[in-house]
């Protein structure tokens, strides 16, 4: 079906959903709006693909309910095109960290869309429940994995330590489950709520379990995000190379003792504080005490790198 909204119509268009604002130039062949000659803009559905894996598992696409709510996270992946462009255009700097450690430590590269789905590549992201950073961790969970968290220091916020904690707990979860989407459903809504909803429905297949709203739109929401961000053109993004956001060479310094100030210690590096705080977002005061004299790895940016 093809969905028709004259332009004309301005206070109707008020309370379309964003995609009636959105340019041309950000459809293709499998989303495109197309003007005919009344001036009129035609929105067509995203297709489905007839095969899809995730992690290596197949997507049971035979099952109407599942084409239906991958079709609702494709649509809200595709036509939210602010949202999804920046998502694509962060892929390199983030994507260059954390596919590595995955790798490493045998996680399917599928759970970097986890990550996206989770925080939306936003560093400082902090949850209503609490949850801190790119894999919003809670507190009990990442302390328990060997994070540092008190009032000068947050390592939730550190991108390579916080994606090792993710993959411990996902790699757990694993062990238990034996099913990459059960562990991205417990990964959610967490494993006391999946087990209990394993036991009242007797089903052990995530496509076949009814959970919370969230938890229901969880994989396909990472699916769909999967599909766009793997291939965007086909879903409408022309993103241009030079239009990707940098990746950022680093020097590692390392820091032993307290540090009284540091807008003071990022200044004898040549960087502003605020640059500081951007590649070391997991330092959560001005200052470090350090009294165990703890060794501590800062970020600092390559020299020029605002002017690239």
């Amino acid at each position: 079906m093809i969905l028709k909204i004259p332009f004309r119509l301005s206070g109707l268009i008020m309370a379309l959903p964003i995609v009636c604002f959105l340019p041309l130039a950000a459809c293709s062949s499998s989303n495109r709006q197309v003007p005919d000659s009344a001036g009129t803009h035609l929105f067509t559905p995203v297709e489905l693909p007839e095969k899809l894996t995730f992690a290596g598992e197949e997507v049971p696409m035979e099952y109407y309910d599942v084409r239906e709510n991958l079709d609702r996270e494709l649509l809200s992946t595709v036509y939210f095109h602010s949202q999804t462009i920046r998502y694509i255009k962060n892929m390199p700097r983030y994507f260059s960290i954390i596919e590595p450690i995955l790798k490493s430590n045998g996680i399917p590269e599928d759970f970097k869309y986890l990550c996206v789905a989770e925080s939306g590549f936003d560093t400082r992201a902090v949850s209503p429940a609490k949850a801190v950073g790119l894999w919003q961790l809670m507190e009990p969970a990442a302390k328990e994995n060997g994070l540092e968290i008190n009032a000068e220091v947050d390592e939730r916020y550190h991108i390579e330590k916080s994606t090792e904690v993710a993959c411990r707990i996902l790699k757990s979860a694993y062990q238990k489950y034996g099913s990459w989407s059960l562990v991205a459903a417990s990964y959610n809504g967490g494993r006391v709520a999946l087990d209990r909803q394993m036991n009242i429905q007797k089903a052990k297949n995530y496509y076949d379990l009814l959970f919370v709203e969230e938890t229901t739109r969880y994989v396909f929401r990472i699916l769909a995000l999967k599909m766009v961000m793997e291939n965007p053109e086909k879903y409408g993004f022309d993103i241009k190379k030079n239009q990707l956001y940098p990746i950022v060479e680093t020097e590692n310094v390392e820091v032993k003792g307290p540090v009284k100030d540091w807008a003071s210690f990022a200044i004898d590096k040549g960087i502003t504080y605020k640059t500081l705080k951007m590649f070391n977002p997991w330092l959560r005061e001005t200052f470090l005490k350090n009294p165990g004299g703890k060794t501590y790895i800062i970020k600092i940016p390559e020299k020029g790198f605002r002017t690239r």
